[in-house]
């Protein structure tokens, strides 16, 4: 990312020239940003990048198409993203089925992932209001792991706590119920996915963003600039008196 490095640039002249705040105008700024290249098959392969880890399948064959980048299998995008549907939908099944259709070795290599898969198994049926079926469902398939690794028996313990209370509102652990959970667990079983796939499991795009608004925190103590505010917009700000 350009303006990353030229913020990087920009901290390292004005240690340089002391403690003094420097002002840099929009045209000294916009001359630095026009002096950097970056070639452009280097940003579609973060663009593409970003597309096929968050497996937005149209618009990564339809950026394909139109940027000439190389060929992606648009298969595995969309039996991934099937596999994350079904966790956040709560079929926690249908989706255990569907990863050992991808691949058997994924959970059978990941413990602590077919643990949080089981335990999103049973956070389901509590939801649901089958208790004895839960009850069942920890003795037989969580409780044996739960004996093997203790944080595993501490995040039953959680679990199950949730039938001790009949408003979830009121109990401790009742952010297990929440969505979030859902996409915890959708979230790991997708980067899971992913590494066994030989891909990236986290886009680079996020990670750019943030060293960014680093790099700009670091230079507001030295400089006054031309800053982004708005990341979705990237207008540059003119730099404050």
């Amino acid at each position: 990312m350009s303006l990353f490095w030229i913020v990087i640039r920009q901290l390292a002249e004005s240690d340089a020239m002391g403690t003094s705040k420097k002002v840099i105008t929009r045209e000294e700024w916009e001359k630095k940003l026009n002096d950097v290249k970056i070639r452009k098959e280097d940003m579609n392969k973060l663009v593409m990048n970003f597309l096929v880890t968050e497996g937005y399948v149209d618009a990564a064959e339809k950026f394909r198409m139109e940027s000439g980048t190389e060929h992606i299998d648009l298969a595995t995008i969309t039996d991934r993203m099937a596999v994350k549907k079904a966790v956040q939908c709560g079929n926690v099944e249908d989706a255990i089925e569907k990863v050992n259709d991808l691949n058997p070795e994924i959970l059978d290599t990941n413990p602590q992932l077919f643990f949080h898969l089981q335990q999103q198994r049973l956070i389901e049926l509590i939801r649901n209001g089958k208790v004895e079926e839960a009850l069942e469902f920890a003795q037989e398939e969580l409780a044996p792991r739960g004996e093997e690794n203790q944080s595993f028996l501490e995040e039953l313990e959680r679990t199950v706590a949730l039938l001790a209370f009949e408003d979830v509102t009121n109990c401790p652990v009742g952010e297990l119920l929440d969505i979030s959970q859902r996409l915890k667990t959708a979230s790991e079983v997708n980067a899971a996915i992913l590494t066994s796939q030989s891909h990236e499991k986290d886009p680079k795009l996020p990670s750019l963003l943030k060293m960014l608004i680093w790099a700009q925190n670091q230079l507001d103590e030295k400089a006054a600039y031309p800053r982004i505010s708005n990341l979705s917009t990237a207008m540059l700000e003119d730099p404050a008196a």
